[in-house]
């Protein structure tokens, strides 16, 4: 029997998609996640009802988290020059549908990425949790963090989070722009589900004009994005990776889950005691 998908596809309205990702225990994003979220999103662009796509996540504390780095070589490989994780984000910002990512537990790494390239963001204020911490593990942020994120925050904050590795909460991820708006969390589902509504009724035209409109002015390079994923895929084979691999194992194997939840804080630990 073949292991059920981590990605499950809802239609409540011919206009409207709502895509649930569950991978227990801590979401940590597969090869099999990137395929058939690449997949699709190819299907949706030739859908001419589509408008609005709704992601979330069907696993409590975690929405769409990191790579899990130890099935790394289960990654789709790149068709043609561009890698599949790239081309995907890149058409999900492009595509002439609005997506919005409702955020409840951590996003750090991948799954921050994966937010970034969302047009709209909203976050459970309790829940929510994001991050950056390849840089802590001796890696390099590769599915677009880099480039989206300065664009968002500024380039300051932009670099403590990538250097700094460690954890953000949605208060902050709201007032530095990170996020579009964080909200209680009794309220997140409602106010989603609401929003996904509204932009459906509009025009699609309008809508897909205007997005483009704003992409015009906001997007980064597609040319950064590849080279993003290229460096990410070169820092898996180096020292500063390699040197650390097995500690952070150890350190898993013994906080077990916990060093999901709490992450950045055991990234600054387990270096400062290396």
């Amino acid at each position: 029997m073949s292991k059920p998908s981590t990605i499950s596809l809802e239609r409540p309205t011919p206009k409207i998609a709502t895509i649930t990702f569950s991978n227990p225990p801590a979401n940590l994003m597969v090869g099999e996640t990137m395929t058939r979220l690449h997949e699709l999103v190819v299907e949706f662009g030739d859908d001419p009802d589509i408008q609005v796509v709704v992601f979330k996540s069907g696993v409590p504390d975690f929405f769409f988290n990191h790579f899990d780095l130890a099935a790394a070589a289960d990654f789709p490989a790149a068709e043609g020059a561009v890698p599949v994780w790239t081309d995907m984000v890149l058409r999900l910002t492009k595509a002439d549908y609005i997506t919005i990512a409702s955020i409840r537990g951590r996003t750090r790494g991948g799954g921050n990425e994966f937010a970034l390239a969302c047009d709209l963001r909203y976050a459970s204020r309790e829940k929510a949790m994001f991050g950056q911490p390849e840089v802590g593990g001796g890696l390099l942020p590769g599915g677009g963090g880099t480039e989206r994120l300065p664009r968002f925050v500024g380039r300051d904050r932009a670099l403590e989070v990538v250097l700094s590795s460690s954890d953000y909460d949605a208060d902050l991820a709201e007032r530095w722009g990170w996020v579009t708006r964080a909200l209680p969390d009794a309220e997140l589902d409602d106010f989603v589900d609401s929003m996904a509504a509204r932009l459906a009724s509009f025009d699609k035209t309008s809508l897909a004009t205007a997005k483009s409109m704003v992409n015009r002015a906001s997007l980064p390079p597609d040319a950064d994005l590849v080279a993003a994923y290229g460096e990410f895929a070169h820092s898996l084979t180096l020292p500063g990776f390699l040197t650390r691999a097995a500690g952070a194992q150890a350190l898993v194997a013994e906080k077990g889950l916990d060093f999901e939840y709490r992450m950045g804080e055991y990234i600054g630990i387990a270096n400062q005691q290396a």
